[in-house]
């Protein structure tokens, strides 16, 4: 048989088992009365290498093709090119194949990449100027105990979900492409942590949202609200959800360290399923606060005019607090065209601003922690001032002229 037309015979077998190939090529050439030994007799047996590629059976001395396989530890090959592997004169497989001719398929090139690349900068930016501001306000929180009410205790936890949060979302950009497709445990811990932050984030918004709607729409009394039922909400409840979509990676979705959703694999809406839940309600309550709101101030003697600005005011800082900002760009185009410039541009700057906002607006501006803080401020000034004006009389040398400063203590105390 010629050389050539058996591996066209052969080749088109591709993802056919091994034994069944061995089987069909036992029985091709017995009925045509043909073989591919060579003269010394040896020949290599069909089997299966390391990648799952199989080599059929041929005989010695000759370096059999095949053509690549579609994947290689999780990446896709382009199969229109070729691996060889060497059958050797002792009738034994050469111990490695060739594959250094398959070429992997990188991901398709988009009509923009500059807007890419400047929206992923603009991520990194705004997830570090985040970072930085978080962290001065849950200093301020920590050390101002003037301020903790049930109130800015909530602002509080959810200033800390943002922070671990964005940390973790830093631990996942160092994640190496080699090490996401392997698929390593400590991989999908990770992610695993990331998606808990993220869960228990959304529900301290929920949180805040329920206080507010407690507090401004029904009028109920804050006092009587209870601080270990809204931790058991924004740290406890999330827990069973990240335990059960991870139990469902671990069976169903295994894969790519379980970061990610494909089209047509479901898994991760069980964490995001109550996290769109979270912000429909917070939408709901923001609608019913803001009508609340316009109901008061058009009952008040201020202009339209004022009222409207201090509602749209309202508004807008409510708005990074309950996380309404995601529903602003809740679906993506998907096309690769102007609506997704636009989309990818606005999603990254509200995502990864956004724990700087809620930073600003309910720390750095809150009026109670301007106020402990000021407090603080002028008592330090008074006591560095009161300790210079010590160390500077300290410092006087005594004499028969002169009266030290504890005499004169002594004198004033008398």
């Amino acid at each position: 048989m010629d050389a050539t037309i058996y591996q066209i015979i052969f080749g088109e077998l591709g993802d056919v088992n091994c034994s069944l190939i061995d089987a069909f090529q036992d029985t091709f050439l017995e009925n045509a009365s043909l073989s591919l030994l060579s003269t010394d007799g040896f020949y290599c047996n069909a089997t299966t290498d390391e990648i799952g590629t199989c080599w059929p059976r041929s005989s010695s001395g000759r370096i059999v093709e095949r053509p690549c396989p579609e994947y290689i530890n999780g990446v896709k090959y382009n199969t229109t090119r070729s691996a060889y592997r060497e059958c050797m004169d002792n009738g034994t497989w050469a111990l490695k194949s060739n594959y250094s001719n398959c070429e992997p398929i990188l991901e398709e090139k988009r009509k923009y990449p500059m807007h890419y690349k400047i929206a992923l900068i603009i991520n990194y930016l705004g997830h570090c100027i985040s970072v930085g501001a978080l962290v001065v306000a849950f200093i301020l929180f920590l050390c101002l105990r003037s301020i903790r009410c049930l109130r800015n205790i909530i602002h509080w936890n959810l200033i800390t979900t943002f922070i671990l949060r964005n940390v973790m979302w830093f631990l996942l950009q160092l994640i190496d492409h080699n090490i996401h497709e392997s698929n390593e445990p400590w991989c999908r811990l990770i992610t695993t942590i990331y998606n808990y932050f993220v869960v228990t984030n959304f529900f301290w918004m929920f949180v805040e949202g329920c206080y507010l709607h407690t507090a401004i729409v029904m009028t109920y009394s804050t006092d009587k609200l209870r601080k270990w039922v809204f931790l058991f909400i924004g740290w406890c409840i999330p827990c069973p959800i990240i335990v059960a979509w991870a139990i469902g990676k671990l069976y169903y979705e295994n894969e790519k360290c379980w970061f990610g959703k494909e089209p047509g694999k479901y898994m991760d809406y069980i964490y995001q399923g109550p996290v769109i839940l979270v912000l429909l309600i917070n939408f709901v309550f923001l609608f019913n606060i803001v009508r609340i709101l316009m109901t008061k101030l058009r009952a008040s003697t201020t202009s339209e005019t004022i009222q409207y600005r201090k509602a749209v005011k309202a508004t807008l800082v409510l708005l990074p607090l309950l996380g309404i900002t995601y529903m602003l760009f809740f679906v993506n185009p998907g096309e690769d065209d102007i609506s997704q410039i636009v989309f990818i541009y606005f999603n990254s700057f509200l995502q990864s601003f956004q724990g700087f906002f809620v930073s600003v607006f309910y720390c750095f501006l809150n009026g109670e922690v301007r106020s402990a803080v000021r407090k603080r401020w002028h008592r330090w000034q008074d006591n560095h001032a009161l300790r210079v004006r010590v160390a500077r009389a300290m410092s006087i040398p005594t004499s028969p002229t002169r009266i030290s400063f504890h005499s004169i203590k002594q004198t004033t105390a008398v």
